[in-house]
């Protein structure tokens, strides 16, 4: 792993920054001499070109625009606080800060969320810039900035605009990032001035990574190739409300009033439940044609860039709150970890805003994670509430099925003009390529519009009876509540400034999207929940599973549910309340279908369980306790699954060798333990052979190929008769990914031996296995055998680490540049412990290895007593200078599972300040 710790511009570094600082020097002499030779571009790069971007952190600034003085202080990890006497010196202040660590990331994302990476990075990236164009988040943003918002909202995000362009003022490319100082080599690309609709934009590029369902939807869909309607049930098992609890227990609705309420109401029946639909006008499986068009559907979407995280089963959050009754220091504790995609620089930037005196001129005392593009704090304090948030999973998307009828599309037997526009898209080094985007009067693109293929295959499709007749074929649209403009913007300020419960709620009101569960706690020692969110009501009998017919009016959505509706906590007896993308609402308490697709709640349970123990065992809840809950690398497959393997008479020595290892663990999954390591491995490859195997090569792993019978769900596969299929899908997305939505599937299986999941017919090496035994003693030989190809035979070298490694790699240049820039830009591998649905979640996918695919982005706790006893760390550093000093220094002690002191009040920050630059006006 190259070194990371050159100093920032006015730091003094220590003895041991001084050895770190001749090392990066000495690399940095390498590189020169390398680029010099003409390795990476042949042309030469000195110390002065990567050092040129690095930011003033000390002095004084000034910067036209001001109404006074601007304090920015660092600490030792380079964290800035900012300190102003008006909102808007506050925010444009943040815009400045934000600019000289991160700018380039900003720029690239902004990019993205408006369908022009092209501009960028050439025509490699124009399949994506004509997708997101398809879905016009810019577009949408511009009128949320136009018509949406509130006035005193619009003059935050001018004033961060502001300051983003004062930093940009007179400086070229190279002397804003490293990255394009490389562009520059390939294109003539020139940074623009910012915009405060390039920040309203970025809360759609958050949304489509929390978009809910989509995924399933289409998965749903493709199983149908090859799998019946009861196996693909069994893949997709009910919420087990009856062993992992609900978000909210102690409310529900009272159809009396119309509301939800907590403590009292009218118990509903399951007849109320409007969750019977299937989709495809009451079918169980889609149309044939169907498959083809969405498998092409979902590589559109995977090569979509990850602007925060993975969409894909396994991927959450965790956030949970205990009452002072519970707390050493007799207040609420708080926290927080998102579990997003691994990215370098990460998707968070720590900060803090603070009004030199709060008053009606200066409302901001706050301090958290903020997103580095947009003004204020996401999550985290200010000096009355704390909150913290993690993905609800409710379903916002829903994709549909249109009949194309000439220039038109069918609606009720009637043929309606779809509305059109044109875009051009600009591509570095190429010529310009323009668009046509249909959209329906709902304003749903059609996305298949997008690939050629996809109008064609839509041709084939077979529906039921009641469908129109083909005619030209079926089309894909998406129907997303962020497509419509809200006021998610407006929220993140009212929540900054929030002072109590009410003012919270009033927050999470405009909160259209994405969709979060919403945590909540105070100084007055009141703890709560909120679902807030653009929720749509579907018609009776759809419940979004499934792409519906668009033909057909009953399947639109119906309207959206009331603020009043939508499930909440505050103050619960029980004295604390667990969010980790659980079920919200038993779902026998609340009328609407918020999704199909809950997480089933291993990682919430587990919570649940370590807060219960404390409690039950007369224990006060501390900070780090708090911190060690977050830490837990407990494996509970492991714990049903590991029992049954132990029980199994191995005949192989060298495999009997290895179940030994699993003889006394205690199921934790520290980075060295062998015995996860092993078990791990055997939980991949049980997937694998009873499921994986199974599925469609639309699911599959890209390349990974395997004689298969020909299809035919009705009766038994001739085993002489077989097709080589290769796997379509990309490693990290594929299945079975291994998240607690297959624990579920196996626990329903566990006990029945004989189940014909069990079974996996023979190949060249093994016999068929026809029971569960069979099967699992298969896994453990496979299991041996692959580790003894990536640990060696000596399993006293073997560690779950060497195999569960973390690689931090720049979104851009760090993933498709030269291997020179890639080794400049990329950090790693870290080995880490924990594992899939494990609250300590670095998630892996079963289907396509053991590498980290997806990580707890940060982590905090928050001390109500106290808040400069509260603690935080982020996945890499405040920087996005691959080689400043705060580029991925916080990442050892994230690795660790440390967290680093979060100061607060001026005296604490005062204190930890290494670095203070003013700005002057």
């Amino acid at each position: 792993m190259p070194p990371n710790t050159t100093a920032s511009s006015g730091q003094k570094p220590g003895k041991s920054g001084r050895k770190k600082g001749r090392k990066a020097r000495l690399f940095l002499i390498v590189l020169v001499l390398a680029l010099f030779g003409g390795v990476a571009y042949g042309g030469y790069w000195g110390v002065s070109t990567v050092r040129a971007s690095f930011p003033q952190t000390k002095g004084s600034l000034t910067l036209d625009g001001l109404s006074g003085p601007v304090d920015v202080k660092r600490d030792g990890n380079g964290i800035p606080q900012i300190y102003a006497s008006s909102d808007e010196d506050l925010f444009m202040a943040q815009g400045y800060v934000q600019a000289q660590d991160r700018f380039y990331e900003m720029d690239v994302r902004r990019h993205m969320t408006s369908g022009r990476l092209s501009e960028m990075f050439g025509s490699g990236q124009v399949k994506n810039d004509e997708f997101l164009r398809t879905m016009g988040w810019d577009r949408v943003a511009k009128e949320e900035y136009d018509k949406k918002l509130s006035a005193s909202t619009k003059k935050y995000l001018q004033a961060y605009a502001k300051g983003v362009n004062a930093y940009l003022k007179g400086k070229d490319g190279k002397d804003i990032s490293l990255e394009y100082a490389a562009l520059g080599f390939t294109n003539d690309y020139k940074p623009q001035e910012w915009t405060p609709v390039d920040s309203v934009a970025w809360l759609k590029a958050m949304a489509w990574d929390l978009r809910g369902n989509m995924q399933d939807e289409i998965d749903r869909s493709l199983m149908t190739s090859r799998l019946g309607p009861k196996q693909i049930a069994d893949l997709y098992p009910e919420y087990p409300y009856s062993r992992n609890k609900t978000i909210t227990q102690e409310g529900q609705y009272d159809s009396v009033t119309g509301s939800y309420v907590q403590g009292s109401g009218t118990t509903l029946g399951s007849g109320t439940q409007s969750t019977a639909g299937t989709g495809l006008a009451g079918n169980t499986t889609a149309p044939n044609g169907l498959q083809s068009q969405l498998s092409k559907l979902y590589n559109v979407l995977d090569n979509v860039p990850t602007a925060v995280g993975v969409n894909g089963n396994g991927i959450g959050s965790n956030s949970w709150v205990v009452a002072g009754k519970y707390t050493i220091t007799g207040k609420p504790l708080l926290a927080n970890d998102p579990h997003l995609s691994a990215s370098l620089p990460s998707v968070w930037y720590q900060m803090g805003l603070h009004c030199t005196s709060v008053s009606s001129k200066c409302q901001y005392d706050v301090s958290g994670y903020t997103f580095a593009g947009m003004p204020g704090v996401v999550i985290g304090h200010n000096q009355d509430i704390a909150w913290g948030m993690t993905n609800s999973g409710v379903d916002v998307t829903d994709l549909y099925l249109e009949k194309i009828t000439g220039e038109g599309y069918e609606r009720d037997g009637k043929v309606l003009p779809f509305t059109t526009r044109r875009e051009t898209i600009k591509v570095a080094g190429g010529a310009d390529k323009t668009i046509v985007v249909r959209e329906t009067k709902d304003g749903m693109p059609l996305l298949s519009d997008r690939d050629d293929e996809l109008v064609q295959v839509g041709k084939k499709a077979t529906v039921d009876s009641g469908a129109p007749d083909r005619g030209d074929g079926y089309a894909i649209a998406l129907r997303w509540t962020a497509l419509d403009p809200g006021n998610s913007m407006d929220a993140v300020f009212q929540l900054d400034r929030a002072s109590n419960w009410t003012e919270f709620r009033t927050a999470a009101a405009s909160f259209d999207v994405p969709s979060q569960n919403l945590i909540y706690a105070d100084t007055n020692n009141h703890i709560g929940y909120q679902l807030p969110g653009k929720i749509p009501i579907r018609a009776k009998g759809d419940d979004g599973s499934l792409p519906s017919p668009g033909w057909d009016s009953k399947y639109k959505w119906t309207g959206y549910i009331k603020q009043s509706e939508l499930p909440y906590e505050y103050d619960p007896k029980r004295g604390y309340i667990v969010t980790a993308n659980q079920a919200v609402v038993d779902k026998d308490k609340y009328p609407y279908t918020l999704t199909t697709d809950w997480g089933y709640g291993t990682r919430s349970q587990r919570i649940t369980d370590l807060i219960e123990a404390k409690i039950k065992g007369g224990g006060k809840i501390s900070t780090d306790d708090m911190r060690q809950m977050q830490l837990d690398d407990s494996s509970e497959i492991a714990k049903l699954i590991v029992p049954k393997l132990l029980k199994i008479d191995v005949a192989d020595k060298n495999v009997r060798d290895a179940q030994k290892l699993l003889e006394g663990w205690d199921y934790t999954q520290d980075a060295d333990s062998a015995a996860a390591a092993y078990f791990n491995a055997t939980w991949r490859n049980i997937l694998k052979l009873a499921f994986g195997n199974k599925l469609p090569k639309e699911l599959r792993v890209k390349g990974q190929c395997l004689n298969v019978a020909p299809v035919d769900t009705t009766g038994p596969a001739d085993e002489n008769q077989t097709v080589r299929e290769c796997g379509q899908r990309e490693a990290d997305q594929a299945q079975p990914d291994g998240g607690d939505r297959w624990f579920e599937v196996v626990r329903k299986i566990i006990d029945d031996p004989n189940n014909d999941w069990w079974k996996a017919p023979k190949t060249r090496l093994d016999k068929a296995a026809d029971n569960r035994d069979e099967l699992f003693a298969r896994a453990m030989k496979d299991a041996r055998w692959e580790l003894t190809a990536k640990l060696g035979k000596d399993m006293d070298t073997w560690s779950w680490g060497r195999l569960h490694r973390l690689f931090l790699k720049n979104q851009t240049l760090g993933t498709d540049g030269p291997g020179v820039l890639q080794y400049m830009l990329n950090r790693g591998p870290w080995r880490l412990g924990g594992g899939e649905a494990t609250v300590n979640a670095t998630g892996w996918n079963a289907a396509g290895g053991y590498g980290v695919v997806w990580v707890p982005s940060m982590r905090m706790v928050v001390n109500l007593d106290d808040f400069d006893k509260s603690k935080w760390i982020n996945l890499s550093g405040a920087s996005g200078h691959a080689y400043s000093a705060h580029y991925t220094d916080q990442t050892d002690k994230w690795a660790k599972g440390e967290l680093l002191p979060w100061s607060f009040s001026g005296k604490a920050v005062d204190k930890s300040t290494s670095d203070t630059l003013v700005l002057k006006p």
